[in-house]
């Protein structure tokens, strides 16, 4: 049985429910929609506040491509521009530059300035010996760069300290056939090579057949550490292809 006190609770309750169900009502379809779609979007709002904020973020993630398999994939696809024939001809690449990734502890910024501040054509030219595609230059400093909160000279000099940080596994340098590997076993020798890298700040990526890059995360001032998000990521198959490096 239930007391005149809980009887009472729900009555007052019911009341209330009835009188919001009222007020909406009389708000009318639109207003009442903004308020639904207020109260949904309430609970993003801490993000939101620096969303593409320059120079707000939490860490970086540096992408080292798998140039072969690019260039594989690009082949496949009967893509032949300008990026493609820059870094598909005869220079032998084996990992390069993506790009360094401005990055929240959930999510990420992207086009921080529309439009962007121009990039110096001589910062571009500077950087083609790690990352080997004009087209590829740009577009990262559109859409990661702007938000770095650096000038462009700044963020690309940041991505080459980033890059020199990370040393490649000897076996990955000069691969001249075909490699399958696991992509533990990737993550593994990368982080033999690298003291201080852990499995929590690594992550290999992957197509459908072939390893695509591998992703390390770094603070603000390049050093390794811990991204769950990223790590999350990681490719789940048991076995991958490493196509050889173009020359080999």
């Amino acid at each position: 049985m239930f007391g005149l006190s809980t009887i009472a609770a729900v009555s007052t309750v019911s009341s209330l429910s009835g009188a919001i169900s009222r007020v909406l009502v009389r708000l009318g379809g639109l207003a009442g929609a903004t308020v639904i779609a207020l109260a949904i979007t309430a609970p993003a709002s801490a993000q939101d506040r620096r969303q593409n904020t320059p120079g707000e973020f939490d860490y970086y993630v540096l992408s080292l491509s798998w140039s072969p398999s690019f260039c594989e994939a690009a082949s496949e696809r009967g893509s032949s521009g300008r990026s493609q024939q820059a870094q598909c001809g005869e220079r032998p690449f084996s990992f390069v530059v993506h790009g360094l990734w401005p990055q929240y502890e959930h999510g990420f910024p992207e086009y921080c300035q529309r439009p962007s501040p121009r990039l110096d054509r001589n910062v571009m030219t500077s950087m083609l010996d790690v990352m080997p595609a004009p087209g590829l230059i740009f577009n990262e400093w559109d859409k990661h760069g702007t938000c770095s909160g650096l000038s462009g000279r700044a963020y690309f000099e940041t991505i080459r300290k980033a890059r020199a940080v990370v040393k490649i596994p000897a076996d990955y340098l000069d691969l001249s056939d075909p490699k399958t590997v696991a992509p533990a076993e990737v993550e593994d020798a990368f982080i033999k090579a690298n003291p201080g890298l852990g499995n929590a700040a690594i992550a290999v990526t992957c197509d459908n057949t072939r390893l695509s890059e591998v992703r390390i995360c770094m603070s603000k001032d390049l050093q390794f550490r811990d991204c769950e998000e990223i790590d999350r990521r990681a490719c789940r198959r048991d076995k991958v292809l490493m196509p050889p490096v173009r020359g080999g």
